[in-house]
């Protein structure tokens, strides 16, 4: 199971930070992304860490100020947001997948494929 949470109101060019805890004993064997559903719009992929942590990967608009990391001690992912803007307002949801004993999939690097989801935490950026 995840458990999303750390979501609020904020102005715009504040920071939060979201986290996301996992149950389970093989955490480090997921692959874990964040993605955002804003009102009316399809859900969109945010980014992506790899089973040890060692790679990141993030959509264009989210580079150089969001975040990811994990921390497989504590099962739980964290999204890092900085200069936040009123269209980052959305609802965040973490997501995990299976990860290949080769490592993350270019699929799994992109969004795509994930199989288990938490509930959603609201972010709402303020102008």
């Amino acid at each position: 199971q995840l458990q999303a949470f750390g979501g609020g109101l904020v102005q715009a060019g504040g920071s939060l930070r979201l986290s996301c805890a996992a149950s389970g004993r093989t955490f480090s064997s997921y692959a874990m992304a964040w993605f955002r559903q804003a009102p009316g719009k399809e859900r969109d992929f945010v980014s992506a860490i790899s089973g040890g942590g060692g790679n990141t990967y993030y959509a264009d608009s989210m580079k150089g100020r969001f975040t990811m990391s994990r921390d497989n001690a504590k099962n739980t992912v964290y999204l890092q947001m900085n200069s936040l803007k009123p269209e980052d307002t959305a609802v965040y949801y973490c997501a995990a997948d299976r990860q290949d004993p080769f490592g993350i999939t270019a699929a799994q690097t992109m969004g795509r494929g994930y199989q288990h989801w938490g509930q959603g935490t609201q972010v709402t950026v303020s102008s």
